[in-house]
């Protein structure tokens, strides 16, 4: 793949962040259009997405650091070179939520239904951020020989090198587009508060412990789990939990 996307001199542009920063301004904008079309402050929720981003990136980039102590413990310095990829999905995900309820609690906004229309540009934000992976290298998948298989051959890349791999950025960009197009389209049929968000949480829960299945970069393990399969069995846990009692209240 392409790690640098342009170079003028010394500046480089890398891909990584092209991508991260197309899928926050995607996510923000549909998100936003979404707040419109149920009456409520779109200004007010563009600063929230101000904290949104800020909190996204450092949780995520916490995270990674925290399940690759080893490695940061003896190069500090690596720890600020987000162009190298290293954002963790779901640390960023539960620092922005938790930013978020903090936020919307100051401001006397209410969670759920901000949630459900952030629900909708969270996926398409990821799908564009995991396109960025496969331009850096980093979270690839296993050797394999499917005819679909990928072969890094930039030295700059994460990923190894000449090496059949399975595309696992491609297939969650894949999986996150499809989970954006069907929240998309079924957008008016919940009405339920927090109905919208639970949903996405266990279609993305799910996508996502599959899909660990086919990843080899190193990861957290807990036992035979990924840490991130561990958050996914938690949040669809949650999930399902919270639309079984909403369903019991109506």
């Amino acid at each position: 793949m392409h790690p640098v996307l342009l170079q003028i001199g010394s500046l480089k542009v890398y891909s990584y962040g092209v991508f991260v920063a197309i899928g926050f301004l995607a996510a923000t904008w549909v998100a936003g259009n979404e707040i419109v079309r149920k009456g409520m402050d779109r200004d007010r929720f563009y600063d929230l997405c101000f904290w949104i981003v800020i909190s996204a990136i450092c949780g995520a980039r916490l995270f990674h650091v925290a399940v690759y102590w080893d490695h940061y413990s003896v190069a500090p310095a690596e720890i600020l070179k987000l162009w190298n990829g290293g954002l963790v999905f779901y640390g960023g995900f539960l620092a922005a939520v938790a930013v978020s309820f903090w936020f919307l609690r100051r401001h006397k906004m209410p969670f759920l239904p901000t949630a459900d229309a952030s629900s909708i540009g969270i996926p398409l934000g990821l799908a564009f951020g995991r396109l960025g992976c496969a331009s850096a290298g980093c979270c690839y998948g296993k050797f394999t020989v499917v005819p679909w298989a990928v072969v890094f051959t930039n030295p700059a890349s994460l990923a190894p090198l000449y090496v059949p791999l399975h595309p696992t950025q491609i297939y969650e960009s894949l999986a996150a587009f499809a989970i954006f197009g069907t929240l998309y389209a079924t957008r008016k049929r919940f009405e339920t508060p927090g109905m919208r968000f639970w949903t996405m949480l266990i279609m993305y829960g799910v996508a996502r412990s599959f899909l660990e299945l086919f990843r080899d970069d190193p990861r957290g393990f807990l036992g035979p789990f990924s840490e991130s399969q561990i958050v996914s069995a938690v949040l669809i846990i949650y999930a399902a939990a919270s639309i079984i009692r909403a369903r019991a209240r109506t």
